[in-house]
């Protein structure tokens, strides 16, 4: 008896050490089998990055509009040289497309996959019939605090061999683009990666200081011209749903990348 006692009681201060240092609900769900099945304790239901992403603007301005406005406004603000508030823009020489119709067709397709992703999307315009001068548009980024601005348009030279995308950024060494050139300067070289990777043809990075909607900016913006509506071939490509959908998704992945690194 003496024997069962002391037995009895060695059992009793293993178990007691056993419970003092281990995790009860731990064992509960080694018991249950859970942990071997993937349940994991305090596991994060929703990603950080989901989250962050949430809370990002991006404004898209589909560059033009389809009749322009030959009233003049300063160029920037307080200027004394002014230019036209807003023009059409060109037109394509295979498809005759106005350059107006595609930046909206290709911002949408942007603004849908920008969204598909989790940002919040404004846009300066979602149809032709609209007077909004470049000035505005910059404004209307600004009041909603944009995080980034992206201005499409499409390019147009005399020389129709031309061809290639070109990413134009706000000037270093204009006094009213200063403070938005890094980021601007940034997000810009992340979508020019993008879009070689996506094996499309990239002219370069350009700064530019006599652009209205650069220099009324507050907010970091980026304006790609997405190629020329003067050549043949890249003026059909530009209107081609697979070529605009591939054209977008690499501004959108630079977007996302230069969000992510920001």
């Amino acid at each position: 008896m003496k024997n069962y006692r002391i037995l009895i009681g060695i059992i009793i201060a293993i178990a007691v050490v056993v419970i003092g240092t281990s995790d009860p609900a731990k064992n509960l769900y080694k018991a249950t089998n859970l942990i071997s099945n993937g349940i994991k304790v305090d596991e994060k239901k929703e990603d950080d990055k989901d989250i962050e992403v949430k809370d990002i603007l991006v404004c898209i301005d589909p560059g033009h509009q389809e009749k322009g406005d030959s009233n003049s406004e300063p160029v920037a603000p307080g200027s004394y040289v002014k230019k036209a508030r807003v023009s059409s823009g060109a037109t394509g020489v295979a498809t005759k497309k106005p350059e107006y119709i595609l930046n909206l067709e290709a911002s949408k397709v942007l603004k849908n996959i920008l969204e598909s992703k989790g940002y919040k999307v404004i846009m300066t315009r979602e149809s032709h019939d609209v007077n909004i001068s470049n000035s505005e548009r910059a404004i209307f980024a600004n009041n909603n605090k944009a995080d980034m601005v992206v201005r499409i348009h499409a390019d147009s030279l005399n020389n129709p061999s031309k061809t290639g995308a070109s990413i134009l950024i706000p000037a270093k060494e204009s006094k009213y683009t200063t403070d938005i050139y890094e980021d601007s300067k940034v997000c810009a070289n992340f979508i020019e990666n993008k879009m070689k990777e996506a094996g499309i043809e990239v002219n370069g990075v350009f700064e530019r200081n006599d652009l209205t909607g650069f220099n009324w900016s507050q907010v970091p913006v980026v304006l790609v011209e997405m190629g020329f509506l003067s050549n043949y071939n890249e003026d059909q490509m530009m209107s081609n749903p697979e070529y605009q959908n591939k054209l977008m998704k690499s501004i959108s992945d630079g977007l996302e990348e230069y969000f992510t690194n920001k």
